[in-house]
């Protein structure tokens, strides 16, 4: 039940009419025609746009549209009001008895409320995270690996076919610097000592794996050539950090449909077959770029190269391919990647990237747009950094990674639940204040807290309604008389659950998780909004002593906030809490 899309049905129905009528011409495009709430509440229920879009092309005042329409819009049963506002706005008032279907409806479908259509089935694949497989995970991918994993299971209630995809950078010369780093480990674990040149990886996590090495191996690595073991131990190692990016990925509840490798691409002809593609289509070619814009570097010279006409497609200039030494650019196996995800079938794209891949984002959407021929659309989503604070202070590097914090020193001081909550309260590419010590306040102020109590509350409901010989039962509470819901207040509440199946859709059309979580915090609010006023008007507690038909109403109407609160926190890979400690 989507109470906006069928209202706003109604006025393109009556509009219709008004067209058949001759009140209004003929080929009228209704289609940014909206049925929203008003900005003020104070203006009703829902306010339309129709007259203001429809005023220049039918050739007539806004006024005089919105009056002829409010008039046929009042003679509907659902609508007490139809007024027009300004020099064509249209604000509308719903009976209660709207309201109060909707928590039948909530009852009825369950945390399936606002699950959508909108994704008509259509494959879209989602690539996140994504790190280099040379460490563990740090605060940076914690904020990508919620984002992602959020708007993957968002789009997966709004209807789509979602792959949850991670992209092995593994074939890039890290990974031998990650085997050097290794081996060096793998020395000390037979007794050596040793020194960790500058731009190898130090940190504490590499010491398990120079010791399973050894356990491996025993000292056949010692002492021999590089040629003799890099191959083997890079793949080896990548194998390692792969496991323990997997484990920290479960610990904070992410789990990916596919890992696909970068490594896989190279001598296997994929990469020549996405630039072969390319080429047939007049996009790729011998030139010489101009050198960057502003200062030449010092080292700057004009060299052939081979290039993707990447500026056909969107781009600021073009891109090269091919080092003239004929070894592939790093864009190369990313266009070839991408490639590979237009051949399996995807309807749709979405990257999601750090801060300080913005540089790339014009090439990437180029490359898909030329690959698909435009058919594939790429959406790409950058995440801000996170700073994280203890105490008033910075938090400390982790001594374990050696240069970072990471995602298991965020996830074990506050748990799974806290960090993906606290990674949605704001929007992705806006910069993130991470307070250990706030993101544990029991208060208003600490949104994980107050959504969370706010369904803790309707459990601590329903439990002392069972223990006062009320029946709480499924059956009981969907067969409860809703029509006792009339307080103003309980119609707030239940026009806040109303708006949740078209949040969901807002906030699959623009790939914005972060939207659930705004809207729950907003939810809760009105719900305690109206726990609070029961201390006052004792008609508002859920609970009525000697009236057990009202209190099954008031009790459904509790039970449904802890529904779309389930459904909302389930997007969000958060728990819902039964308690409080």
């Amino acid at each position: 039940m989507n109470i906006f899309a069928e209202i706003r049905g109604l006025i393109i129905a009556t509009l219709d009419q008004m067209v058949a009528e001759g009140a209004l011409p003929e080929g009228l495009n209704f289609d940014p025609i909206t049925a929203e709430p008003p900005r003020d509440a104070a203006h009703g229920d829902m306010a339309t746009n129709a007259a203001m879009v429809l005023a220049k092309p039918a050739g007539m005042k806004p006024r005089d549209i919105a009056e002829a329409l409010a008039a046929r819009l009042a003679d509907d049963t659902r609508i007490t009001s139809a007024e027009v506002a300004g020099p064509g706005f249209l604000n509308l008032r719903l009976t209660a008895s709207v309201w109060q279907q909707v928590a039948a409806a909530v009852l009825d479908s369950g945390t399936g409320f606002g699950r959508g259509s909108l994704g008509q089935g259509q494959k879209v694949n989602v690539e996140y995270v994504s790190a280099n497989p040379t460490g563990p995970l740090h605060v940076g991918h914690t904020r990508g690996a919620v984002f992602g994993d959020a708007l993957a299971s968002l789009l997966d209630f709004a209807g789509y076919d979602v792959t949850r995809e991670y992209y092995i950078n593994d074939g890039g010369a890290q990974v031998d610097v990650l085997a050097r780093s290794v081996y060096l480990r793998y020395l000390e674990a037979h007794g050596q000592e040793v020194a960790f040149p500058e731009g190898t990886y130090p940190g504490d996590y590499l010491i398990p794996v120079g010791e399973t090495l050894k356990a491996k191996v025993g000292d056949a690595y010692v002492g021999q050539d590089e040629s003799v073991w890099l191959a083997e131990v890079r793949e080896f190692a990548t194998e390692q950090m792969m496991d323990l990016i997997r484990a920290d990925l479960k610990a904070l509840g992410v789990e990916m449909d596919v890992f696909y490798s970068e490594k896989s691409l190279y001598g296997t002809g994929r990469i020549e077959a996405a630039l072969e593609d390319l080429k047939s289509k007049g996009l790729i070619y011998e030139g010489v770029l101009e050198p960057p814009k502003g200062k030449k570097p010092e080292d700057w010279e004009p060299r052939v190269q081979t290039l993707f006409k990447s500026t056909e497609h969107g781009d600021d200039v073009d891109r090269p391919v091919m080092k003239s030494d004929g070894g592939w650019t790093y864009f190369a196996p990313d266009i070839a990647y991408h490639y590979d995800k237009v051949q399996r079938g995807f309807d749709a794209l979405i990257d999601v990237f750090g801060a300080d891949h913005g540089g790339y984002v014009k090439r990437m959407k180029a490359a898909v747009s030329a690959l698909s021929d435009g058919k594939v659309p790429l959406d790409i989503k950058l995440t801000q950094l996170v700073k994280l604070f203890k105490n008033g202070e910075p938090f400390k590097m982790s001594k374990r990674a050696g240069t970072f914090v990471t995602l298991r020193d965020v996830v074990d001081q506050v748990g799974p639940d806290v960090t993906r909550f606290v990674m949605l309260t704001r929007k992705n590419d806006a910069m993130l204040d991470f307070d250990f010590d706030k993101v544990l306040e029991q208060s208003r102020e600490n949104p994980v807290f107050y959504v969370q109590y706010a369904h803790a509350r309707v459990s601590s409901v329903l439990r002392k309604a069972a223990e006062a010989g009320i029946d709480v039962s499924e059956a009981a509470l969907k067969g409860a008389d809703l029509g006792k819901l009339d307080h103003e207040a309980e119609i707030g509440v239940l026009r806040k659950l109303a708006e949740w199946p078209r949040l969901v859709e807002t906030a699959a059309r623009t790939n914005e998780p972060h939207r659930v979580a705004f809207y729950l915090y907003e939810l809760a609010g009105d719900f305690h909004g109206l726990w609070n006023r029961g201390n006052d008007v004792t008609s508002l507690r859920f609970i009525q002593e000697g009236d057990a038909q009202t209190s099954q109403a008031k009790i459904a109407l509790a039970q449904a906030v802890a529904i779309v609160i389930a459904a909302g926190l389930g997007i969000l890979g958060v728990n819902p809490a039964q308690e409080m400690r």
